[in-house]
């Protein structure tokens, strides 16, 4: 299986500059799995509720538009993130769609630092969706800072996680080695790059877009400061076993009885 990301660096506001980058990057690749960075489209740093409003989507705008169309370039399921639109509330998404619909959204449930202003905080279930014969789940950005969120997917059956990112903290490409070891899952950081300052905020985006492997291993690494795009072949059977050696199973050895989330 082919899996892959893009690495951007989107001009906030810039919908259309933006999506012609990508289209850029992405050129006649060809692969069967490609995750692209939280809010790719519109930029990560709002100054307010009703800024980010004005650029939020239903998953039938120009955004799903624009991913089923590097769908059907590509030959790819993709995963990108965006401003979802529902009543009148607004989540931090990302949309999962092949070349002729959307498959699903997935809201996320750690919002950090002031989208917890903008945004209301995800309110789906965690989900399973089938690419070709391998399952895939979403997460966004700071989910990974609790590990519940990969555990729960890898218990609900995820092989890959998908995990679009606006990475401003360093500690997320290490810290996806161990979460990748000790679910024996693949998963794949689709970062951004540059520098937003806007109103009393000044982020600059730490890159390094990376692909990790079921055993740990850094399969791919994005640089730190240039939009970049890469692919690489995995086996996805890999990542249905789940013994780490003759008497070691991260899935069964689990003392579920002495465990508490509270």
């Amino acid at each position: 299986m082919k899996i892959g990301y893009v690495q951007t660096s989107p001009i906030f506001g810039e919908i259309t500059q933006n999506f012609d980058q990508i289209e850029s990057l992405v050129g006649n690749s060809k692969a069967d799995f490609i995750v692209l960075p939280e809010l790719f489209a519109t930029g990560y740093t709002f100054i307010s509720k009703e800024e980010a409003a004005s650029m939020a989507e239903n998953t039938e705008g120009k955004t799903s538009e624009f991913l089923m169309r590097i769908a059907k370039r590509t030959g790819a399921v993709v995963v990108g993130g965006f401003i979802e639109k529902d009543g009148n509330h607004i989540f931090n998404s990302s949309m999962i769609v092949s070349d002729s619909e959307v498959l699903g959204t997935y809201r996320k449930l750690h919002l950090y630092y002031k989208e917890n202003k903008w945004f209301s905080p995800g309110n789906k279930p965690l989900e399973i969706y089938k690419v070709k014969d391998t399952r895939v789940g979403i997460m966004i950005c700071f989910d990974w800072f609790f590990p519940e969120t990969i555990r729960s997917l890898t218990l609900l059956g995820a092989e890959i996680i998908a995990h679009p990112a606006n990475l401003v903290l360093p500690y997320c490409q290490k810290a996806m080695i161990t979460r990748c070891l000790i679910n024996r899952v693949f998963a794949i950081t689709s970062n951004r790059i540059g520098n937003e300052a806007r109103g009393e905020d000044n982020f600059t985006f730490t890159g390094g877009s990376q692909i990790t492997s079921f055993n740990g291993e850094v399969l791919s690494t994005a640089p730190k400061d240039k939009p970049y795009i890469d692919f690489v072949e995995i086996e996805i059977t890999q990542a249905r076993d789940k013994n780490l050696n003759k008497y070691n199973n991260v899935i069964s050895d689990r003392r579920i009885e002495f465990y508490s989330l509270e």
